[in-house]
């Protein structure tokens, strides 16, 4: 399970710098003046192959009783309950301040681990900066700097090294043939996730309620199908975040993150009585980004006519068409039919997931789609694709070797893309395409020539 990072400090520290940077995105507001931040965000984040979900919260004030200020602390308070780890961010710049000292003995009687991060240290001396911190006692404090990238990665690769936290084996994972697959079921709420599940199983194990927001924690239920182990995983329904008010249900939020980050594969539930929405496209995008096998099931199909039925495969053909790898099959929970159907994909899309490609076959694919159709020109020359092995499955990796690879368009990309799926049958999973551009060994030769004195 991906371990869960947050970020706490008080008002223009930087936090939400350093959590952009650490999710590789634009998604917190940055200005320079204090209580931008209110609410808290959540974003996946990946150090080399190591990911976690990442937490921005707003300026923290402990003792704050009423106001926003109040909602702001209680906010972050919620943020630490559910975090693994705990990234104390302070200000080198303006030094140690008062609220400081307060939020350390804060997070110091959480009992969560912690590490003090001191920010906007370009350009000064680290022993400098960093001695007045000490005195906080939470152990050596780490000089970074959010804004241009200075000592961030050592700070996360020592938080998640205090975890202890190893990367999974996916192909040692794959072998294990007592392994039950994990299957996460997600979507928004009140589309009928508990009721599903309960009807697989044969029982009422979680409360199914005609009322959004019955579940708020994910929830494993183990079972077996055809003498082969399952797991369920029953999650939070995922709102717009301008809808979820209750802190409890902000609480499950993370916890649906990590399900699907943890999950094989992930059956996505939408509603076919209500239009296809943008968190739908969310939840899903989500899911895509995380490399996860899918599986999307149209709930309440039985309750519709044929206007509505085509209006719906319309809708998810157009707003969800990055989709397009993943089976569809209309369902209903309630009364158990389509799930046979449903199953049968699920297994296919878990065994594509986890599909071994071999190199001879790669390459010869990719010959044979190049002499079908190369690559545009850049320039004077064209990219030239020499061979391909895997190089990852969970979801597969096809990485592609050879020069002047920088030039392939996405549209080529995806072209490859579907070669490959056609002829291993990758239907059910996301496929990456990765470049790797040889190293010209005339550059240096050139540069050593001009660098030489006649």
């Amino acid at each position: 399970m991906n371990p869960v990072i947050t970020i706490v400090g008080r008002p223009n520290v930087g936090k939400s710098t350093l959590f952009n940077r650490l999710t590789r995105s634009r998604d917190a507001l940055v200005a320079d003046f204090s209580g931008l931040t209110r609410d808290r965000h959540y974003g996946k984040g990946r150090i080399g192959e190591r990911a976690f979900i990442c937490v921005d919260t707003g300026g923290f004030e402990p003792v704050a009783k009423t106001g926003i200020v109040a909602e702001m602390a209680k906010q972050t308070k919620q943020a630490v309950a559910e975090s693994d780890i705990v990234i104390f961010l302070v200000d080198g710049r303006l030094g140690m301040a008062p609220q400081d000292r307060v939020i350390a003995d804060f997070l110091r009687k959480t009992g969560r681990p912690i590490i003090l991060a001191v920010n906007k240290t370009e350009g000064m001396q680290a022993g400098v900066v960093t001695a007045d911190f000490h005195e906080l006692g939470l152990g050596e404090p780490f000089p970074i700097s959010s804004a241009h990238g200075d000592g961030v990665r050592g700070l996360i690769d020592d938080a998640l090294d205090s975890l202890g936290i190893a990367e999974p084996d996916e192909e040692e994972l794959a072998n294990d043939p007592n392994r039950p697959m994990k299957i996460a079921v997600v979507g928004r709420p009140n589309v009928g996730k508990s009721t599903l599940i309960n009807k697989l199983i044969g029982e009422e194990r979680v409360i199914a309620f005609d009322m959004p927001g019955t579940t708020r924690d994910a929830i494993e239920v183990p079972f077996e199908r055809n003498g082969k182990p399952y797991i369920l995983v029953d999650t939070a329904g995922l709102r717009r975040r301008g809808k979820v008010f209750e802190a409890i249900e902000k609480f499950s939020v993370v916890k649906t993150l990590q399900a699907i980050a943890d999950c094989n594969v992930v059956i996505l539930m939408l509603d076919a009585q209500q239009d296809i929405s943008e968190q739908d496209a969310h939840i899903a995008g989500f899911i895509v980004e995380a490399g996860r096998a899918l599986v999307v099931a149209v709930n309440k199909w039985d309750g519709i006519d044929s206007y509505v039925k085509e209006r719906a495969r319309l809708e998810i053909a157009q707003k969800l068409r990055f989709l397009d790898f993943a089976n569809v099959h209309p369902i209903s929970a309630k009364k158990g039919t389509g799930l046979k159907e449903l199953f049968k994909d699920v297994d296919a899309a878990y065994a594509a997931a986890m599909a071994k490609l071999p190199t001879p076959r790669l390459t010869r694919i990719l010959q044979e789609a190049i002499e079908h159709q190369q690559p545009k020109r850049v320039g004077m020359g064209r990219p030239k694709l020499r061979y391909a092995h895997q190089g990852g499955m969970n979801p597969p990796i096809v990485v592609i070797h050879g020069t002047s690879l920088s030039g392939v368009t996405d549209s080529y990309k995806r072209y490859l893309e579907g070669r490959f799926r056609d002829v291993f049958k990758l239907r059910g999973t996301p496929l990456r395409i990765q470049m790797n551009t040889a190293k010209n060994p005339y550059v240096d030769a050139d540069k050593g020539k001009k660098g030489k004195k006649r």
